[in-house]
């Protein structure tokens, strides 16, 4: 396996989760791939918004439209989820993109 992505549903929302690519691949543009897939999904699922956390990838994320926002403007649903609520430290990037 050389890329995985995954989104976890919250309503109208959804949080994009573990997209990965391993250093093998990288700048070949699989990372850019799997986000229009993980997108596309969502779109096709009548998924408004998509949210992430990020300690690495704000620039990645950044350049595909995502824009950096205070954590506290998430849902409840959102900041009561595992990976807001357990696996990232409050000192991550927060965005979101308008799908």
């Amino acid at each position: 396996m050389v890329g995985s992505v995954g989104l976890e549903r919250f309503g109208a929302n959804a949080l994009l989760r573990s997209l990965a690519v391993a250093q093998t691949a990288r700048n070949a543009e699989l990372g850019g791939r799997l986000l229009a897939h993980a997108e596309d999904l969502a779109r096709a699922s009548r998924i408004s918004e998509l949210w992430l956390l990020t300690t690495t990838a704000a620039d990645f994320f950044l350049r595909r439209g995502y824009a950096a926002v205070n954590r506290s403007s998430a849902s409840a649903e959102l900041q009561a989820s595992t990976q807001f609520a357990q696996l990232c430290p409050a000192s991550v990037a927060c965005m979101k993109k308008t799908l």
